[in-house]
């Protein structure tokens, strides 16, 4: 992709693959992740990387890489036919389940990508360089459960096929947990879209641009990948993809979107319980549940 602003008469390419990220030992969940990948640990019934496939998939992803550890294939496996459950549902008669199984495993083309050595996100995007393919890409880190009727991917798209380049989510954050996030800078352009002048990964609050912080979504020039190369050592000696992506100032238009939608951090227990208790608020039968036990 160019690295000149899109004018009038050129629009940026169609996005159409993502990277999605789902290394680690999941330390917080244990005992339960000593055999089950985090990934797989569901919001009620649907494991977390669904949430995240189908975010990528509603918002036009076509093809995504999964970035994972040695032994994490079951977290592919899962959007693969299941012919023995299918062939079981069919006999059963229960075909309204039986087509729920059969989308899980045509939402897109999945593909696995190996992370050997954990040496940051950055060096995990960098794994699906060849995936990536010269392509613009979306990244979702699917710990971040985000809901709205409008993704958000979806709301990146919008800002994409307005100004190009890279979008990265953002959302005001408390002062306290600023020095854990990646933070922007930069002047609004209007409806919670900024257009970024810095970012910088865990600063200390007095050096922080803003209170804008990175939420786990972002598409990206393919670029980036210049950079990641180079594994370049950020913060706590990681590869760290905010490093990536202030490294395409000024060459390359780079937003910032403050995404609408319940959030919550899946990646430890007390989020993971926000976001069932968000998902099962939606229900009627499972919202009365919710009321009962939180009463007693």
């Amino acid at each position: 992709m160019s690295n000149q602003s899109p004018n009038l008469s050129s629009k940026p390419p169609a996005i159409t693959k993502a990277v999605i990220p789902v290394g680690g030992l999941g330390t917080r969940f244990l005992p339960a992740t000593r055999t089950v990948p985090k990934p797989l640990l569901p919001v009620l019934n649907v494991p977390v990387i669904e949430y995240a496939v189908r975010e990528a998939a509603e918002a036009g992803v076509t093809d995504i890489a999964i970035v994972m550890s040695p032994g994490m294939e079951s977290v592919a496996d899962y959007f693969g036919s299941q012919e023995v459950l299918e062939r079981e549902l069919k006999s059963r008669g229960r075909d309204d389940l039986l087509e729920k199984q059969i989308e899980i495993a045509s939402l897109v083309n999945v593909t696995t990508v190996y992370q050997h050595d954990p040496k940051g996100p950055g060096h995990a995007i960098l794994q699906a360089r060849e995936f990536c393919d010269g392509e613009p890409f979306v990244t979702i880190f699917p710990d971040d459960v985000i809901i709205n009727d409008v993704s958000a991917t979806e709301q990146l798209m919008q800002v994409y096929r307005e100004h190009g380049g890279s979008v990265i989510a953002v959302s005001e954050t408390a002062g306290e947990i600023i020095h854990t996030k990646g933070v922007i800078g930069g002047k609004s352009v209007g409806d919670g879209v900024h257009k970024v002048d810095v970012l910088v990964e865990k600063p200390a609050l007095k050096d922080a641009p803003s209170n804008l912080a990175i939420v786990a979504r972002y598409l990206l020039d393919n670029a980036v990948f210049d950079y990641l190369s180079e594994e370049h050592e950020g913060v706590g000696g990681e590869v760290q993809i905010t490093d990536a992506i202030a490294s395409l100032l000024g060459n390359n238009p780079i937003h910032a979107r403050e995404i609408s939608g319940f959030h919550a951090d899946t990646g430890n227990p007390g989020g993971m319980l926000q976001a069932a208790i968000h998902v099962a608020k939606q229900d009627p039968e499972l919202a009365e549940i919710v009321k009962q036990a939180l009463a007693d």
